[in-house]
């Protein structure tokens, strides 16, 4: 395991067992988000980066029983969060990179990513490689429950322009993973990217 992987699974097991207590509200912000990725049932999905699997129930809600939902992350004790709160029953959970997903290519309609980004090592490495398990045409979610201006404040720092989630920023770095950004909102309320894979 590499620095950058070990520094977030240290980051993320030290939270992991209070996670979801800290951010109570934010529910709705992750079910408006899935609803975005305009899901059919049946459709297969990954949330990468799933963490306790907050998304998990609204994206079996939204693919239905005969849907797939795949969740994947890096720190166990994040999965085991997720377990203890009975979403393991919404989707499959693995322990795994997404650097080198253990899924088929283009075997998935979309990917969900809840605050993923900012904890990638190669942004347009690991964002081709979600690229690869997803089919042409398939849609990608890059989101975070609040804004990044409301995120830097509670991390108390300062937004610059050299954030990966900056417009200017994101939207070459999208097109030159096999993505095609179609939306974009940077809201006090949240933030969400959507792309589409390229064929």
């Amino acid at each position: 395991m590499n620095d950058d992987h070990t520094h977030v699974r240290e980051f993320f097991t030290a939270r992991a067992a209070d996670w979801d207590s800290r951010f109570p509200d934010d529910g709705p912000a992750y079910a408006a988000a899935v609803a975005g990725l305009g899901l059919r049932e049946g459709d297969r999905v990954l949330d990468a980066g799933c963490g306790t699997g907050r998304a998990l129930p609204p994206l079996r809600a939204a693919v239905g029983p005969s849907g797939v939902v795949v969740g994947v992350d890096l720190t166990p004790a994040m999965l085991r969060a997720a377990v203890r709160a009975g979403r393991d029953r919404d989707g499959r959970l693995l322990l795994a990179d997404v650097a080198a997903l253990p899924l088929r290519s283009r075997s998935l309609n979309a990917v969900f990513a809840a605050g993923l980004i900012a904890h990638l090592p190669d942004p347009a490495g690991n964002l081709r490689e979600l690229a690869r398990v997803v089919r042409p045409g398939g849609v990608l979610a890059l989101f975070h429950p609040i804004g990044r201006a409301a995120l830097a404040a509670r991390q108390g720092r300062r937004i610059t322009p050299d954030d990966l989630r900056a417009e200017p920023r994101l939207r070459p770095l999208l097109a030159g993973s096999g993505w095609r950004m179609t939306s974009y909102a940077d809201e006090d309320s949240r933030f969400l990217a959507l792309a589409v894979r390229e064929g």
